[in-house]
């Protein structure tokens, strides 16, 4: 409620009048990574963790959006979106920019906005500002656009204006995120399912390293073309593959001596994953959450070996709690080079886990980890009417 307060409190002191509020959240996935853009599946969840907008109507087509926490500000005109070197400001304008593509009837509108998802830890912060303003938009203008519309202009925004080509996953648990549920998406057919998520005993931990993933955006699209390669070499062999998601283990290793080392490791990785995910789902469905970690273990393996995307910091977090019989599973989140490890940690052992992690850590890297114990939460709504 304090983050609430503040926002408010911002905006009535710059534009004096009420406004209307959204709380956006950000997110966790507990296992398949990377495998989105792939068209398989994921495993996310939104959190208690979230980004509030404060925001109103305006009756002419400028745009004035305060970031609570930069000191900072950026007006922009509805019908003139410039790319912004500030880089923040291209989150919201990329939104604009669809809904004006889409060719949706929308005014300007002044915003504050603040949160406490903390930016590159891997919790997805550019997603809940853009599938938060996008939900916002459509609530105050009276759009009745649905919710899976939403996601799809969102994700766009990122593609299109922000220049990052991330998959759906971000923009859609944002919007269809349930308490004490994760969702398993499948990005190819859209298709989801909710799997109870609800242990008393356990809490979704994340070890942050305090590394910058500033390498994610640039590998993250070479990955994505690493990964449309080896789908085409396999294509060959097998006319129906479309996407890595329709590759068996079996069909890649037929395919390995086809490829480059480095095409197969990236390929080998996706195609387990999305197994992973699968196997990881029946563990839920069964209540046996030892078990589901272990799957989280693998996917840390195969993230930090064959897709290459971790480092050395988060190689370092898995690895000392990976023997710890509280500890139920560990892997790196998000896009890599930096950010979260994410952990299943049972309650009553966090704090005493988390000292022994955090001595270590500063004495290897001389540098303080910070801790995030989440819950699972709901999805972008409106707080105030």
């Amino acid at each position: 409620m304090i983050l609430v307060e503040s926002v408010t409190a911002l905006f009535r002191e710059k534009f004096k009048v009420q406004p209307l509020l959204f709380r956006s959240p950000g997110r966790v996935n507990l296992i398949g990574e990377h495998t989105d853009y792939n068209m398989g599946y994921v495993l996310p969840a939104a959190i208690d963790k979230a980004i509030f907008f404060a925001i109103t109507p305006r009756s002419d087509r400028q745009c004035n959006v305060y970031p609570m926490d930069m000191n900072d500000e950026h007006e922009f005109s509805v019908d003139n979106l410039q790319f912004s070197k500030k880089e923040w400001p291209n989150y919201l304008m990329g939104v604009v920019d669809q809904f004006i593509k889409a060719k949706y009837s929308i005014r300007g509108f002044n915003c504050v906005f603040g949160g406490d998802i903390p930016i590159g830890a891997g919790m997805s912060s550019s997603a809940a500002i853009e599938a938060g303003l996008a939900f916002a938009l459509n609530s105050m203008f009276d759009l009745q656009i649905d919710a899976l519309s939403l996601v799809k202009l969102a994700q766009k925004a990122e593609n299109e204006f922000v220049g990052v080509r991330c998959g759906i996953m971000d923009q859609y648990i944002n919007i269809f995120g349930k308490r004490d549920n994760v969702l398993r998406i499948d990005c190819r057919s859209l298709e989801y399912k909710y799997y109870p998520f609800a242990f008393n005993n356990i809490s979704l931990v994340l070890f942050d390293t305090g590394v910058s993933h500033s390498l994610a955006s640039s590998e993250y699209n070479r990955r994505r073309e690493e990964c449309s390669e080896g789908a085409e070499i396999i294509k060959k062999s097998y006319p129906d593959v479309r996407h890595l998601r329709d590759v068996s283990v079996d069909m890649i290793q037929k395919c390995k001596d086809k490829m480059d080392p480095t095409i197969y490791r990236r390929c080998k990785y996706v195609v387990e994953e999305n197994d992973r995910v699968l196997s990881a789902c029946t563990e839920l469905e069964q209540g046996n959450l030892k078990a589901f970690g272990v799957y989280m273990n693998r996917t840390h393996k195969g993230l930090s070996r064959d897709y290459e995307v971790s480092c050395t910091e988060l190689d370092y977090l898995v690895e000392l709690v990976k023997d710890s019989p509280y500890v139920y599973g560990s892997r790196m989140m998000g896009g890599g080079f930096g950010g979260c490890t994410i952990n299943l940690i049972e309650k009553n052992h966090i704090e005493q886990i988390r000292q022994t992690v955090a001595e270590k850590y500063k004495h290897q890297f001389n540098r303080d980890l910070k801790t995030y114990v989440t819950a699972i939460g709901s999805g972008t709504n409106i707080i105030t009417v």
